[in-house]
């Protein structure tokens, strides 16, 4: 892969008090296709997808949440979360917005590839197959390990407002 990839995605956030300690849970989905099929650990994503340079990442951002969950992204300040250079050498940069969304409302994209290989069938798969709400222990698990660091880095952020008013 060219190491000028890039993708931008949304990570979707509800805040949690557990104990009296200020947390959160992670909407992230699970990568469709026969790749992934039967795999879990380190088989989630952020919702997220590439652009081009004639693109504004926010705006890939966007799209491709709309796209992955056949929804529209809800209302809400977007928070950055920054960039992250995964194994493959893509950048990824993304945001995070508080707020709810019931996975069963979810329709996800798909795409088209040849499967099985050599066969030229073509077939359609969901670009994510299914979301879940995740605990930051659970997210660290599911999700690709380049990505874990936005888990990480919003859990900072959400604790770190746990003094302010209306966090």
């Amino acid at each position: 892969m060219s190491a000028g990839r890039r993708s931008a995605g949304l990570l979707l956030f509800r805040t949690t008090d557990t104990g009296g300690e200020r947390d959160l849970d992670v909407l992230i989905g699970h990568m469709g296709g026969p790749f992934w099929a039967g795999r879990e650990e380190a088989a989630w994503s952020v919702p997220k997808g590439e652009y081009g340079p004639d693109e504004e990442p926010a705006v890939a951002a966007r799209r491709e949440f709309e796209e992955e969950l056949g929804l529209p992204v809800p209302d809400g300040e977007w928070l950055p979360l920054g960039e992250a250079r995964q194994r493959s050498g893509k950048t990824v940069t993304v945001w995070a917005v508080r707020a709810e969304l019931d996975v069963a409302a979810v329709v996800p994209g798909t795409f088209t590839m040849e499967w099985p290989r050599g066969s030229g069938v073509q077939r359609e798969f969901p670009e994510m197959d299914r979301f879940a709400w995740c605990t930051p222990e659970e997210a660290a698990e599911r999700l690709v390990v380049g990505q874990r660091v936005f888990v990480e880095r919003l859990r900072a952020q959400v604790r770190g407002e746990a003094d302010a008013p209306d966090a």
